[in-house]
């Protein structure tokens, strides 16, 4: 097998993933994933793909990632990973669909409205 390359987005965050068999090594960004992201439940969102499928520490995974905050990084991530098991291994796709993993969240931050406080709320209304 050779390189798997992968994108992933969530909010502003861009993820990008390359994955070779390997020993279960995550680095992101050119550092631990245990330095990046000192959250265990942020490491554990990561590995979610891999204990869906039990395929724990079978793969080296190098992501580049930029942009938005920890969650959103995170969550990247794991669709990035989710979409490389896939080409990897087609019969790991309904295992990953089914836990939502290979869903691109489409949520985003509301735009701010002109005459408006924030996206939605409105400026104190005074009567007298």
């Amino acid at each position: 097998m050779e390189i798997i390359n992968k994108l992933g987005r969530r909010k502003t965050s861009t993820a990008r993933v390359y994955m070779t068999p390997g020993t279960g090594q995550i680095t992101i960004n050119n550092k631990d994933i245990k330095t990046y992201f000192p959250s265990e439940i942020l490491q554990l969102i990561i590995n979610q793909p891999f204990s869906t499928i039990d395929e724990i520490a079978k793969f080296d995974i190098k992501a580049n990632v930029k942009g938005g905050g920890y969650t959103g990084q995170a969550e990247a991530i794991r669709l990035a990973i989710s979409r490389a098991l896939c080409e990897n291994n087609a019969e790991s796709r309904p295992a990953l669909k089914k836990e939502g993993f290979l869903t691109r969240d489409p949520r985003m931050v509301e735009r701010k409205k002109p005459g408006r406080r924030k996206a939605r709320k409105k400026f104190q209304f005074s009567k007298r």
